[in-house]
């Protein structure tokens, strides 16, 4: 029997426990909605997890669910009780629905949970990875109104979680299904702000960044601003919202202010980040206008650049680099930020700016003990057709690259 089925709201139980047959990890499936007075437990599991995301943050997660009721957003919760001590092991966070980039008629679980999330990886006490991941996968394999397929979207695969993961898999005997990877921008360095750029952009294009902000500064006063401050969050969503849908985005239709459900959704999601102290937003302004604006989400010692917005009628001004330079220095003078992770989709947009890479892929995954004749085939199908659109992609550029001469 394969997963391509019909499912209804109706089929899809609100909370679910299960026990696991890992030894005392319990798996609780729970509907994100229902997520509430776990920041203690996800601040204590951060500062032992393998690897953070803060896409899987329960305060977003739970944002996301009231936004996106559509989606019908679960949690898989992993516990343990050591020396006596309940403790979360595990966060993995999912919707249900199409996969996203597949024409394939079918539901899956869904990984990162909502849109505009940019990174699938589960949050996982590294003492206990595979264990955790284990339950996991057997707690959803034993459910029989859950999918059994999960699309993992802009999942790490350089990390111990995918290494992990792997082998859980392999135990099982079934094996992921990759369908794309890439390597996109990351910010960890030992550098201050002025070493950085002047190891990672040639002198003549540190002139041309001064040019452009000597002249953006004559015509007012230009300031870089930090703010996190709920109230100042409140305030600088709004401009950011403003700012992003007065360009090609709001022409397009896809900037956020087009979908009430994605302006609820940042609405909602950053103000409870940052009353946990988990969201800022770096500005640059002209006298009291905003020019560039960056989106910023924290989750233990890793920082994700969520989204970012610029006035075009300075684009000459290149506002968004010079905003991105202003960013730089300040995350690498911050001792509680590690890394930063820069949310693009490639390595070929101004991010690129940075020099360290990570690597992301797209996969899919089989659930069940031993795979499925089923699986291996959708595997394929979507192999091809990503391929054929692919090529076809780069046909079409050709074209117009043709057409331009």
């Amino acid at each position: 029997m394969t997963d391509i089925t019909a499912f209804t709201t109706a089929d899809i139980p609100a909370v679910r426990t299960a026990i696991s047959p890992s030894p005392g990890v319990d798996i609780e499936i729970g509907d994100a909605l229902q997520l509430a007075d776990l920041k203690p437990d996800w601040d204590d599991l951060l500062s032992r997890a393998a690897e953070p995301n803060a896409f899987m943050n329960p305060e977003l997660v739970r944002a996301a669910a009231q936004s996106y009721p559509e989606s019908q957003l679960r949690a898989l919760l992993a516990w343990k009780t050591i020396e006596g001590r309940r403790r979360l092991l595990g966060v993995w966070a999912f919707s249900f629905g199409q996969a996203r980039k597949s024409l394939l008629p079918m539901r899956m679980l869904l990984a990162p949970p909502f849109p505009h999330g940019y990174l699938a990886t589960p949050v996982v006490d590294r003492s206990f990875l595979e264990e955790t991941l284990e339950a996991m996968l057997e707690a959803i394999a034993d459910a029989p109104d859950l999918p059994k397929i999960i699309a993992l979207d802009t999942m790490a695969t350089e990390g111990p979680t995918m290494a992990s993961l792997g082998r859980v898999l392999a135990k099982r005997g079934s094996a992921p299904c990759f369908l794309a990877q890439s390597s996109r921008p990351k910010l960890e360095s030992d550098c201050d702000g002025k070493q950085y750029f002047e190891m990672a952009l040639s002198s003549s294009s540190r002139k041309k960044l001064r040019q452009h902000r000597r002249r953006l500064s004559e015509k007012g006063a230009l300031r870089a601003e930090i703010v996190s401050d709920p109230n100042d969050i409140a305030k600088a969503i709004e401009e950011f919202l403003q700012m992003e849908a007065s360009g090609w985005k709001g022409r397009q239709g896809t900037a956020l202010l087009c979908s009430d459900a994605d302006a609820a959704f940042f609405r909602t999601g950053f103000a409870a980040l940052a009353q946990d102290g988990c969201a800022s937003i770096h500005s640059l302004y002209l006298d009291q206008r905003p020019v560039s604006m960056q989106l910023v989400v924290c989750a233990g010692q890793a920082a994700f650049t969520w989204k970012t917005a610029y006035d075009e009628e300075f684009r000459d001004f290149s506002p968004g680099i010079l905003l991105l330079e202003d960013c730089t220095a300040a995350f690498l003078a911050d001792e509680t930020i590690g890394f930063v992770d820069s949310c693009a989709l490639d390595d070929t947009s101004y991010m690129s700016t940075w020099t360290e890479r990570q690597r992301v892929g797209d996969l899919w995954i089989d659930v069940r003990r031993g795979g499925s004749h089923a699986f291996a085939l959708l595997g394929k199908l979507e192999t091809i057709y990503r391929e054929l659109r692919a090529s076809a992609k780069q046909h079409y550029l050709s074209l117009r690259r043709n057409r331009a001469r």
